[in-house]
């Protein structure tokens, strides 16, 4: 009974009651909230999404792993090339022209290797960056997966190496020695991946089509081609681009004797191959690989590396390092070497820097 002088009515009842139910609602709410949260820290979904492979916890990737892929890449992309050029289906067209005024070609072979190789990579290390030689078009996006194995050789050869995956750079060349592809050179081809860490070269990957070889080498880590060892430092044989032997064919004579042997040759895989103790019938032997104008770094970042994991260098005709961050081109142009003193072979040629801006 309410006390005298004060009477009830129902709608105040009624609005008092809700009053009291909204208090308790938003106490008992956020009590619920909370052990949801608490729950959902300390314990982890059944069956949630696992961390994507190559990406460990705190933003890693396995180097070994990585080199893995990047030969599986290679040898996939290389499949698409042969198939392509051996069912004579190129459909060849120009992309534009080079700085030097050739076009430069591109191939249905191109495309389908780089569509292969890309998302191979991609897939296997989703946090990694990627640069490529061919765009990529998302449209034509497809699932390529690796299995997550190992070749033997890299198991015996690598041990696993964590290193931040901001830090990494894959760079992509699906096709090296296009024009000679169309021009049915064959032996000029290959399909590379390098991976730099930090601007570094330290894996590269070099595959040859037509012949099924691959050579790669991890910096700090093994290999499974070695250096040449024989070569006449006073009269070199120098392996140059088919399409600037006469530029460098006049300097070079004048600089290492008029005995010294010049090579034209396609594809700059096939050139620092050459240096390298290739067990291929048609791989034509060099001591020094020199290149005087403009490169896209897809065609140099793999031979680099495989140079340096071997104990040789390549580098600016300056004698400057080559960093494989930011552009996608080098300016300086480049030579090559393994076995010999770099030092002295630069010193050597002061005038054929001149040119490679041009």
């Amino acid at each position: 009974m309410a006390p005298m002088g004060i009477r009830l009515s129902p709608l105040g009842m009624a609005v008092f009651c809700l009053l009291g139910l909204g208090v308790l609602y938003h106490l008992y709410s956020g009590f619920l909230a909370g052990r949801f949260a608490f729950f959902m820290l300390s314990e982890p979904a059944a069956g949630g999404p696992e961390t994507p492979h190559g990406s460990a916890p705190g933003g890693t990737v396995d180097l070994r792993e990585l080199l893995a892929v990047s030969v599986l890449a290679a040898v996939r992309g290389g499949e698409e090339v042969k198939r392509v050029r051996e069912g004579n289906v190129l459909n060849a067209k120009a992309k534009g022209k080079t700085r030097e005024g050739a076009e430069e070609q591109l191939t249905t072979g191109d495309l389908l290797s780089n569509r292969r190789m890309f998302y191979l990579l991609k897939g296997a290390f989703p946090a990694v960056q990627i640069n490529s030689e061919e765009r990529v078009d998302t449209a034509d996006q497809e699932t390529v997966s690796w299995d997550h194995s190992i070749p033997e050789d890299i198991k015996q050869k690598i041990q696993p190496k964590e290193v931040p995956a901001e830090s990494v750079t894959v760079w992509i060349d699906p096709l090296d020695a296009t024009q000679e592809y169309t021009e049915d050179l064959r032996q000029y081809v290959t399909t590379m991946v390098c991976v730099a860490v930090n601007g570094k070269p330290v894996i590269g990957v070099i595959h040859k089509p037509f012949s099924s070889y691959t050579a790669w080498a991890m910096v700090d880590g093994g290999s499974n081609v070695k250096a040449r060892s024989s070569y006449n430092e006073k009269t070199p044989r120098i392996i140059v681009s088919r399409s600037h032997a006469g530029k460098v064919e006049q300097v070079a004579r004048q600089t290492f004797g008029n005995k010294t042997m010049i090579i034209p040759a396609g594809g700059a895989g096939y050139k620092v191959l050459a240096l390298l103790d290739v067990p291929e019938k048609n791989q034509e032997k060099a001591d020094v690989y020199i290149h005087v104008t403009y490169i896209k770094k897809w065609d140099i970042c793999a031979g680099n590396a495989v140079l340096r994991a071997l104990g040789g260098h390549m580098t600016t005709l300056t004698g400057e390092e080559i960093s494989y961050t930011g552009s996608d081109g080098n300016e300086g142009g480049l030579i090559a070497s393994i076995n010999m003193n770099h030092k002295a072979l630069i010193e050597k040629l002061p005038d054929l820097e001149k040119t490679s801006h041009k």
